[in-house]
């Protein structure tokens, strides 16, 4: 297991009582969760910290505010944090009230992202 299928159905249960269609993809040790052809969340498991980390794509606005709670960490693979996504450890999202906040906030940003680009299939 790459990565927390607990924490997976939690997130499923909540998109599915708020009525969201979602689709799910297995990368890099991980599951992300999309609505519309946009990354919506994941879920990431951290070789720093050991601990599943709830990957959300918040937005830059939402971003500045979130970062300063202490379960937030910046989103960080390369050496340099990406805009407007946030790591949020454990401690934010155990109970489930919490981790519906963490979901609706990615939905409420989800109309505003862009959508990734579609690598063309060689033939």
């Amino acid at each position: 297991m790459a990565y927390d299928e607990y924490l997976a159905d939690r997130i499923k249960q909540i998109l599915n009582s708020l009525g969201v269609v979602y689709t799910t993809k297995k990368m890099m040790g991980g599951l992300l969760f999309s609505v519309d052809d946009k990354m919506l969340c994941g879920i990431h498991i951290d070789k720093k910290y050991g601990d599943s980390l709830l990957m959300a794509r918040i937005g830059e606005e939402a971003y500045s505010k979130e970062i300063e709670k202490a379960e937030c960490l910046p989103m960080d693979f390369t050496g340099r944090p990406m805009k407007g996504y946030i790591y949020v450890s454990p401690d934010g999202w155990d109970l489930d009230k919490d981790l519906e906040y963490w979901i609706k906030l990615t939905l409420a940003f989800n109309p505003n992202a862009k959508a990734s680009r579609k690598k063309a299939r060689k033939k």
